[in-house]
């Protein structure tokens, strides 16, 4: 009898131990996976705010690719398999109607961390995307069937600002 009291009080312990451990892992947010599975699908960029910038900050490209101007309208087609691109639609001097850029994508989500982020690295002709080790983290703030936003870090004059990219469901 003493022995069964001794083996319902380590099994409860355990399982008090267990359930806090699972319950700080998923307080935070939403797992990598429910990430990825909310971000794939092809998606319009409709708009790209400034937030903290200061009176006439400017940013002149992002993604070391074109101004921001040439990135709205532009559709991006999130693959599950982590295979994407970027098309582009506007015109202008730096911007090239009908422009495809390849991407490889995934959700990055540091160890003991509960925020994730979407992370892109751009494929050019004749790169395998193993052997790209260089790309951008954006914070992901929501995902539901309709919009996606995320958030990009900027660093202006010393001062971190944010371009927050706002996306439509296609």
């Amino acid at each position: 009898m003493k022995r069964s009291i001794q083996l319902f009080g380590i099994i409860g312990i355990l399982a008090l131990f267990l359930g806090a451990c699972s319950a700080q892992q998923g307080s935070g947010g939403p797992s990598a996976s429910a990430w990825r599975n909310g971000v794939k699908g092809q998606w319009t960029l409709n708009s790209v705010e400034k937030d903290g910038f200061p009176t006439g900050a400017s940013v002149k490209t992002i993604f070391e690719e074109a101004p921001i101007d040439c990135f709205i309208g532009s559709t991006w087609n999130l693959t599950g398999s982590g295979k994407g691109s970027i098309t582009f639609s506007n015109a202008g001097e730096l911007c090239a109607p009908g422009a495809v850029r390849d991407i490889f994508w995934s959700i990055f989500q540091a160890e003991g961390s509960s925020s994730s982020q979407f992370q892109f690295k751009k494929i050019m002709p004749g790169d395998r995307p193993k052997d790209v080790t260089a790309g951008f983290r954006l914070d992901l703030m929501s995902a539901n069937d309709s919009g996606l936003v995320m958030r990009m870090p900027v660093d202006v004059g010393g001062t971190t600002a944010h371009l927050i990219f706002n996306f439509s469901r296609n």
